[in-house]
């Protein structure tokens, strides 16, 4: 073999081997992107950290007193910088918004908050935001690494690498600590049902507290 070819041969030999290490970075970064072979579904009791976050205009915010009570919530876990689950959580969140209309920012509230706190700044989270909102009634959240630790902890979703964090999604009255823990790519129908069934209950609750004060 001449020295040409020798050199070639070395040139595909390097360049086959850093495709091969990119490939498995990229495979490394997002190894626990992996949606569930199927959807699945519990009940699960949380928590809210009394802690101080920040919403995509960069208002603070605290999660359970400003935006969870009183609604009843759909709320979703991303990082700005995926490409691959969280694209399609948000998109999933942004369809749960269409289907509900104008109950997203009076009775029901969106929430999505960022797991990857370091890089996913308030500005940076309202230019992502722009890709899946449509309209008022779904808050963006970051805030200090501390700060989101603990929050996740409380609502059963901290996995210690954001990276190898699962698609999930959670929905619940803001009144109740017991609410539902969806994995997976769930269908959006599912989860407005989830939310017309809460709805349906607290309207069942208000009418049998009347009846109950009306009776002599």
């Amino acid at each position: 073999m001449n020295r040409f070819a020798s050199s070639g041969l070395l040139t595909l030999c390097l360049l086959s081997l850093g495709l091969q290490q990119t490939q498995a970075h990229s495979a490394d970064e997002h190894a626990g992107h992996k949606a569930p072979a199927s959807n699945t579904q519990e009940h699960t009791q949380v928590k809210f950290a009394n802690v101080p976050l920040l919403d995509q205009t960069g208002k603070t915010v605290r999660l359970e007193q400003d935006l969870v009570q009183g609604k009843i919530v759909v709320m979703s876990f991303i990082y700005t910088s995926c490409t691959t689950v969280c694209p399609v959580v948000s998109s999933i969140m942004g369809k749960v918004q269409k289907q509900l209309g104008a109950r997203v920012g009076s009775e029901v509230q969106l929430v999505s908050i960022s797991i990857d706190p370091q890089r996913d700044d308030p500005k940076r989270l309202q230019d992502y935001a722009r890709t899946f909102q449509r309209g008022p009634g779904w808050s963006w959240l970051t805030g200090s690494p501390q700060s989101i630790n603990e929050t996740l902890k409380g609502l059963g979703s901290f996995s210690g690498d954001f990276k190898n964090h699962q698609p999930l999604i959670l929905v619940g009255d803001g009144n109740n600590r017991h609410w539902m823990r969806y994995y997976g790519f769930t269908d959006p129908a599912l989860l407005a049902k989830e939310v017309e069934k809460l709805s349906g209950l607290r309207t069942h609750a208000k009418h049998t507290a009347i009846a109950m004060e009306q009776q002599p």
